[in-house]
């Protein structure tokens, strides 16, 4: 399953944070997280961080993780074709 995690940070990011966050990646790989993409962004969120995960729960796994820096909203993504197809 693919999902699009939106964040706004609780702190003003730094080098240090962003180091950290870094190596937090790298525990979700280590959990069957597949980091699709990542990034920071201008307007009402501050991230935009695009994974794959084999469930819900541990989608909700990263939100949880990660709380502390960041405010988070995950959506589900359904590829457009497949969406297609249940009309």
């Amino acid at each position: 399953m693919i999902f699009i995690n939106l964040g706004k940070f609780r702190k003003k990011p730094n080098k240090e944070a962003a180091g950290d966050s870094t190596k937090i990646m790298e525990e979700f790989k280590k959990k069957g997280i597949k980091v699709l993409s990542w990034y920071w962004t201008l307007g009402r969120y501050d991230t935009v961080f695009i994974f794959e995960a084999a469930t819900e729960r541990d989608a909700m796994k990263i939100s949880v993780d990660i709380s502390e820096w960041v405010a988070t909203e995950t959506l589900v993504a359904i590829p457009r074709q497949e969406a297609v197809n249940l009309l």
